[in-house]
């Protein structure tokens, strides 16, 4: 993946009914230039392009509307119900939209300084993209909750279609930012901003390429803040990043919104 070394990308990651979206518009209204893999399904699946022969040929015209189009609902009818299909699906629909991710991103950072790719199976497809995962969690419950109340699921395929993603426990292994949306709307927004300056003060190391512990020193230093680096030796990478921005924006030492 090409792209200007001063961009960062993150990779935000949750599962269904976590509120990626969500998240991802917020981020957007800070500045971030986002990327979303499943609008990249659907668009490499339609009529003529890379994946919609492979989807036709494998599932046949039960999944196909009478426009032409693949009818998603119907695939996804057929794939949450059947693990060998849904790996079929993954199989012909992943490597495509990874090329045209990467090709989404490259654009986009001309003209960003952040770019957020959204990737609901980041885990599952064992993707590694970026410069950090973000990750969007709430239990098992809420995520259902919100399938049936929102989105008008049956409640038992709103439970198989969380179960067939990976668990919490596996998507929260790869964070090196975890946001946690299981109150309120308001509880949310404060995370993303907190989240937010984590983007930034990412951005900024990435910007400088400078080693990690030694601008983490130099940042702590500038605002005479050696209380955060309590413990920073136990600590590494964007876990340690993650933690300092938060105590800065708390702090109102950096600034929350993202300007690309």
């Amino acid at each position: 993946m090409v792209r200007s070394p001063h961009v960062v990308v993150i990779g935000l990651t949750g599962g269904i009914g976590s509120g990626k979206s969500t998240v991802a518009a917020l981020l957007a209204e800070r500045g971030a230039a986002v990327v979303d893999a499943d609008d990249l399904a659907h668009e490499v699946m339609e009529p003529g392009e890379p994946a919609y022969a492979a989807v036709v040929e494998r599932f046949g015209s039960a999944v196909v509307a009478g426009d032409g189009r693949v009818h998603r609902r119907a695939l996804a009818g057929v794939v949450f119900a059947d693990d060998a299909a849904r790996a079929d699906l993954e199989a012909i629909v992943h490597p495509v939209v990874s090329v045209a991710m990467s090709a989404r991103i490259a654009e986009a950072g001309k003209t960003h300084q952040v770019v957020v790719a959204v990737v609901p199976l980041l885990v599952e497809a064992g993707w590694e993209i970026g410069d950090a995962v973000v990750v969007v969690d709430c239990p098992e419950d809420i995520a259902v909750r919100r399938l049936v109340d929102e989105r008008g699921m049956d409640p038992a395929d709103a439970r198989r279609r969380v179960a067939a993603q990976a668990t919490r426990e596996q998507r929260l292994a790869r964070a090196d930012h975890v946001i946690h949306n299981d109150g309120t709307l308001a509880d949310l927004r404060r995370q993303v901003e907190e989240g937010s300056a984590y983007v930034g003060v990412t951005a900024e190391f990435v910007a400088r390429r400078g080693d990690p512990y030694s601008e983490i020193t130099k940042v702590a230093d500038e605002i005479n803040a050696d209380a955060v680096l309590v413990g920073a030796s136990a600590s590494a990478g964007h876990k340690l990043i993650g933690s300092l921005a938060v105590r800065l924006v708390r702090a109102g030492k950096w600034p929350v919104t993202v300007v690309p």
